[in-house]
Order: structure tokens, then C-alpha cells, then sequence
């Protein structure tokens, strides 16, 4: 199917505004690109908090004469407040763009549709709404936020093809191989913050910590996150001896909902990985609280009792719950399978 103009470019906003993914919470990631007669003239992305929004760092590398008349296209509605930096709406006035072109709306209900009031009302063509759904995937964790008052979840595990984890006594911790462990890495960068267990953390020792290629200057340690119902003997595990000690949270006996509403409004996290086992990751099936899942499926079955997802589970097979957006790609040996849970059908378990 062919594509419009206005879908072109936007394509090319989004692949802009992807770089920032992971780096810019509490705000959301968002591109821009300015075109005028046809040919672009400058991209933009905010990086993270506090510098220049898309469209600012696009517009900030052309003249004002050559953005005169020009059309700005941008993922997200521009913002038409001042923040750490000022409202873009001004900038786009000041620039004297012709029109502005953008895919999603601001998730901030005080917000939505200020921009397009006060573009129109300066004279500039508005049209919104271009692969929306593709721009708003992109702000998925902030819109969560904004919502719901709670981060963007993502639930990655990796599994047998009997969806066992089980391993004997003293093996690794490992059954998938070095290259979904590698893109284990870049997935960590998408996040603000890594949840764990307590019984995870006693078991495995995980460090949690960004290693290898591929990591993004400027990109901060996530917030590394423990769920625990009992004390932890913290000079035993990495967690709280290494480096990034001040980037590790405990939870003891608190709501799942409650440590997801605390990291949102106390730690500006947007987006919160799930890297624990079957027994957490079912509890947070089971409350409706995973909007992501990552599985890595590995060649082999182990049978035994540890199972890669837990929980009270579901009656019938309608009832939970299907993905949308899904995309499966081989990694070595593995499969990975990864797609958004579509609340559309997902219906509360009755107990």
C-alpha cells in the first residue's frame, strides 16, 4: 500500500525519536523533522530531561529564513506548556512554520489538544493523528504514567519448550543462548527500572547492570528494584556492594501497584522490566499489571517442577490474554516472541 507524504515523514520522525528510548523519563522520547518543498532540512529527538525537545533541537540547526513556510512533523502533539525548557509551540511560532504535522496526542489530559489551539490560532495548518497508533507506542510508558499513575511494564522471561525453567542444583542460571543474552542488554536500556524478587536475588546474585556494546552515551543505570516479604542480608549480594548501590531499591511487603505508583512519582520511571521468576511474574499476570511480554524461547525441554510463569492463571483460554503488535525473530538457536497484551481482551479472574 502506498504511502502519503504525511506518513513518510513521519516515518522518519519516528526513527528519530526511537534513538531517546529509555533515556529521557520521566518525559517521553519524540522526533521531529522539518521539510519544506518536498526536502528535508533537519531532524531532531530529545535526548533526555531538561534539553531541547525534538522539535527545538530540529529547528535549532536550520535558519529562520529557511523555516519560514516549512512543515514540521513531530510524533507527539508539540507541548504548549513551559517545563525545564520552553513550550514548543512558541518555538514553532517564532520559527513561522506553515504547519505542523504530528502523530499522537499529548497523554496528559491537561494538555490534549492545547497545541492545536494555539498553532491555529497563530495562523499555522494543523493535521494530527498520522500512524498514531505507531507514535504512540513510542510513548507508550509515558502515557501509562500519565493514565493510570503507574510505569509501563514489560515482562521478560526466558523458557524451555515446556515453558519449565527448571535446573538442576549448581547449574547456571542461563538457558538461552549468547545472543538473546545479548539483546537482554539493549532491552535493559528501554528501561527505567529492573524488578526483581528477593527469592531471585538469594538464588542467582544477579548484578542487573548494563554491560556490552551497544550502550547508549548518557544512558543511566536503571533503578534496580527488589519485592521481598523477608529481611536480605544485603553485604552478601552485588545489589547492594557494587558501583551502582545507590541505584538499588527495596520493597518489603508492599503492593505491587503501590512500588509501581512510587517509582513513577518518586523516581520518575516511565518503563519497569520484569526480570524474575515464574512465581512474581504470574502474580502480575493475575493483577492485570504486565502491558509487554519479551519470551525467549530456547530448544530444549527440561520438564520438572519450575515453571517459566506462575500464578492463579485463567478458566478458559478467552479470558487471557492475547498480544497484538507481536514480533518473532530468531536469535541463534532461540526464538524471541514479543508483543503488547490488547486490553481490549483482557477480563478480570474471578475468585
Amino acid at each position: 500500500m502506498k504511502i502519503t507524504e504525511h506518513e513518510k515523514w513521519i516515518r522518519v520522525a519516528l526513527e528519530e525519536g526511537r534513538k531517546g528510548i529509555g533515556l529521557t523519563a520521566p518525559n517521553p522520547p519524540v522526533g521531529a523533522v522539518v521539510v519544506k518543498d518536498g526536502a528535508e532540512l533537519a531532524r531532531g529527538w530529545h535526548r533526555r530531561a531538561g534539553t531541547p525537545h525534538a522539535e527545538r533541537d530540529a529547528l535549532s540547526k536550520i535558519s529562520e529564513y529557511e523555516a519560514r513556510g516549512a512543515t514540521a512533523y513531530v510524533t507527539l502533539e508539540p507541548c504548549s506548556t513551559q517545563g525545564r525548557t520552553g513550550a514548543c509551540t512558541e518555538a514553532l511560532i517564532a520559527a513561522g512554520v506553515a504547519k505542523v504535522v504530528y502523530g499522537a496526542s499529548d497523554p496528559n489530559p491537561s494538555h490534549v489538544g492545547g497545541a492545536v489551539e494555539i498553532l491555529e490560532a497563530a495562523g499555522i495548518e494543523v493535521v494530527k493523528g498520522v500512524l498514531e497508533e505507531k507514535c504512540l507506542e513510542l510513548v507508550r510508558g509515558f502515557s501509562m504514567v500519565q493514565s493510570e499513575g503507574r510505569p509501563w511494564v514489560i515482562a521478560k522471561t526466558a523458557m524451555s519448550l515446556d515453558g519449565r525453567i527448571t535446573r538442576p542444583p549448581g547449574e547456571g542460571q542461563w538457558l538461552s543462548g549468547p545472543l538473546a543474552r545479548q539483546e537482554v542488554q539493549r532491552l535493559r536500556v528501554e528501561a527505567d527500572a529492573i524488578l526483581t524478587s528477593g527469592e531471585t536475588v538469594r538464588r542467582d546474585d544477579p548484578a542487573l547492570t548494563l554491560r556490552g556494546p551497544g550502550i547508549p552515551p548518557g544512558k543511566m543505570q536503571p533503578w534496580r528494584v527488589v519485592m521481598t516479604r523477608q529481611e536480605l542480608l544485603r553485604k552478601r549480594y552485588q545489589l547492594f556492594e557494587d558501583e551502582w548501590k545507590n541505584r538499588t531499591l527495596v520493597f518489603k511487603n508492599q503492593l505491587k501497584y503501590d512500588i509501581l505508583r512510587t517509582l513513577a512519582n518518586e523516581h520518575e520511571v516511565n518503563t519497569v522490566l520484569l526480570e524474575t521468576g515464574g512465581s512474581l511474574l504470574g502474580s502480575f499476570l493475575d493483577e492485570g499489571l504486565i502491558d509487554e511480554w519479551v519470551i525467549y524461547l530456547t530448544p530444549m525441554v527440561t520438564g520438572g517442577p519450575t515453571a517459566a510463569v506462575g500464578g492463579e492463571g485463567s478458566e478458559t483460554l478467552q479470558e487471557r490474554i492475547n498480544l497484538k503488535n507481536v514480533r518473532i525473530h530468531e536469535l541463534g538457536r532461540d526464538l524471541c516472541a514479543r508483543g503488547l497484551v490488547n486490553r481490549v481482551y483482557v477480563k478480570p479472574l474471578e475468585r
